[in-house]
C-alpha cells in the first residue's frame, strides 16, 4: 500500500507536465487526459524500483502513448471538422470543456497547434520533445523508433514548418498585426465602433460557399455590414487566435487544434480594405499556416 502511495504521489508531481506534453503532441483535452491515463496506467502495471529518474521513465511513456495515438487518428484519417458546429465551434456532447480548451490554446497558440496538426507523427514527437520541453534527441530518437541523427532532422523539418516564410518586412507584419489584434479584440468585446473604426469605409469581404453553406460565394461591401458580420461570429472568436497566413497576419479559427477557418487581411494605411475568408477545406489545405513571433 505504501509503496502504491509512494507511486500515485510521484506521479501527481508529473501528471501538470504529462499533461502539457500531450496536450502539445495532441491537440485536444480530453486525448491528452486519455494520454495521461495511460500512462498512469502503466505505471501501475510496471516494476519501476530500477527505474533511477521516474520523471523521464513517464515522458517517455506519455511520448510512446501519444505516437500511437497519433498513428491510430492519420489511420482513421479523421474528418478533422467532425467536431465542429456553427456557433460554438465544439461538440459538447463527448465531455469536452470548451472554454478550458479555449484557455489552453490561448496559452499554447492556435497557429502553432494548426502546424503541429500537418506534422507526420514522428516529426511532431521530435519537435514538440525537443523544442518545447527540452528533451535531448539521444532519448527522443529510441522512442520513434528513429536514431538521435534522424530525430534531429525531424525536429528541424518541423522548425521549419512552425517559422513559416515571411515575404514581407518586419515593420509591416508589426503593423499588420497591431490592426489584426485590435480586430480580434473588438470582436471578442463585442465593440461594434472600434471594429467600424479598423474597416475602410469601402471594405470588401470575401467568403467561400464553405463559411456558411450557400451556393455561391458571398461578397459583404462596406464598413458597417462588414462590422455586422464580424459581430455574429462573436460565438467564434473565442477559438481565433493570430497567426501567420501565406506569409501576412492573420486570424486562425482551430478549435480542438484543428483548422476550420482562416480570415486574410489586405491592411493599408487607411484601414483593412479587404477580407478573406476561406473554410473550404480544399482551400484550406493551400493555406501556408505559421506561428507569430512573440
Amino acid at each position: 500500500m505504501d509503496e502504491h502511495a509512494g507511486l500515485a504521489g510521484r506521479f501527481e508531481e508529473d501528471r501538470a507536465r504529462l499533461r502539457a506534453v500531450a496536450y502539445r503532441m495532441l491537440g485536444s483535452v480530453s486525448e491528452a487526459d486519455d494520454a495521461v491515463q495511460e500512462t498512469w496506467l502503466r505505471l501501475h502495471r510496471t516494476d519501476v524500483s530500477g527505474v533511477e529518474n521516474l520523471s523521464g521513465w513517464l515522458t517517455t511513456v506519455t511520448a510512446r502513448v501519444c505516437l500511437n495515438m497519433l498513428r491510430a487518428r492519420e489511420s482513421r484519417r479523421e474528418d478533422p471538422l467532425a467536431a465542429l458546429v456553427p456557433e460554438t465551434g465544439v461538440d459538447q456532447e463527448d465531455g469536452r470543456d470548451p472554454e478550458e480548451e479555449a484557455l489552453l490554446a490561448e496559452s499554447v497558440g492556435l497557429a502553432l497547434l494548426v502546424v503541429l496538426d500537418t506534422l507526420t507523427p514522428a516529426e511532431r514527437i521530435a519537435f514538440v520533445l525537443h523544442d518545447l520541453f527540452a528533451v535531448p534527441f539521444d532519448e527522443i530518437g529510441p522512442m520513434i523508433e528513429r536514431s538521435p541523427t534522424a530525430a534531429r532532422q525531424l525536429a528541424s523539418r518541423a522548425r521549419r514548418r512552425v517559422k513559416g516564410a515571411t515575404p514581407v518586412p518586419e515593420s509591416d507584419l508589426a503593423r499588420q498585426r497591431h490592426v489584426v489584434d485590435a480586430f480580434l479584440a473588438a470582436t471578442r468585446g463585442g465593440d461594434f465602433d472600434a471594429l467600424v473604426r479598423l474597416l475602410h469605409p469601402d471594405v470588401v469581404l470575401h467568403a467561400d460557399p464553405a463559411v456558411v453553406p450557400t451556393p455561391e460565394p458571398i461578397v459583404v461591401r462596406g464598413a458597417r455590414t462588414v462590422a455586422q458580420g464580424a459581430m455574429a461570429a462573436m460565438g467564434r472568436a473565442r477559438f481565433t487566435q493570430p497567426g501567420l497566413v501565406n506569409g501576412a497576419v492573420g486570424l486562425i479559427m482551430a478549435p480542438l487544434g484543428r483548422l476550420a477557418l482562416v480570415l486574410g487581411f489586405t491592411v493599408t494605411a487607411d484601414g483593412i480594405t479587404e477580407i478573406d475568408v476561406i473554410a473550404d477545406r480544399g482551400r484550406l489545405s493551400q493555406v501556408d499556416i505559421a506561428v507569430l513571433d512573440a
